[in-house]
C-alpha cells in the first residue's frame, strides 16, 4: 500500500440549501449542515483509502456564522492525519450569497472515520504524504487531538472501572 498525496483525496462539494433545510429565521439547520459536512468528509475518506468508511467520532464541530437559505454552501475537505485503520478529515464550510458574492466562514470541523474492508472490519489506511507547511501544521495539529482523544478514553476507563468497584456511599459523593 503505497502513500497518498493530501491533494488526490481532496474534496469540494457544494450544496444550495432550499427552505425544508432551515428554521422559521431563514438559517439552515446545524444538523443540515453537519450532515453535509459528514458526507464530505467520506468522500474525502473513500478517496484516501479506496474503502467503504465509517464515521467514529467528530471531535470538533464549530459554528461560526449562519448559512441563509438560498446560499452556496461549499464545503472543503481534506485528510490531515491517517494512521492504523483511521485517519482524521478537516471540513471546512463557506457560506457564499450569490447576489453579491459575498463569502464567509461558516463552519469547521474535524471527523474521524475508519476505513472498513469487505467484511466489516477494519483495514489498514495508506500513509499520509505530506509536501507543503500547511499539511504539516494540520497533521501536527491532527495528532494532537488524536492524543487528547487517546487520553480521555483512559480517563474515561478508568473512572469506569473506579465506579464500578465503589461502595455506595463513594458512588453517592462521585454524583
Amino acid at each position: 500500500m503505497s502513500a497518498k498525496r493530501v491533494q488526490d483525496s481532496e474534496v469540494v462539494m457544494t450544496h444550495r440549501p432550499l427552505p425544508e433545510d432551515a428554521n422559521p429565521a431563514g438559517n439552515v439547520h446545524g444538523g443540515v449542515i453537519l450532515k453535509h459536512i459528514d458526507l464530505a468528509g467520506a468522500v474525502a475518506a473513500m478517496r484516501h483509502c479506496r474503502t467503504a468508511v465509517v464515521t467514529a467520532s467528530i471531535d470538533r464541530m464549530d459554528f461560526r456564522a449562519p448559512v441563509h437559505v438560498g446560499e452556496l454552501m461549499q464545503l472543503k475537505a481534506s485528510v490531515n492525519l491517517a494512521g492504523g485503520t483511521s485517519l482524521e478529515v478537516g471540513v471546512r464550510v463557506e457560506a457564499e450569497n450569490l447576489l453579491t458574492g459575498e463569502s464567509r466562514h461558516a463552519a469547521s470541523a474535524y471527523l474521524t472515520f475508519v476505513s472498513m474492508g469487505p467484511d466489516r472490519k477494519p483495514v489498514p489506511v495508506p500513509e499520509l504524504l505530506l509536501e507543503t507547511p500547511a499539511q504539516h501544521r494540520r497533521n501536527r495539529e491532527a495528532q494532537r487531538r488524536r492524543e487528547q482523544r487517546r487520553d480521555e478514553r483512559k480517563r474515561e476507563k478508568a473512572a469506569q472501572e473506579a465506579l464500578a468497584t465503589a461502595t455506595v456511599e463513594e458512588v453517592e459523593h462521585y454524583y
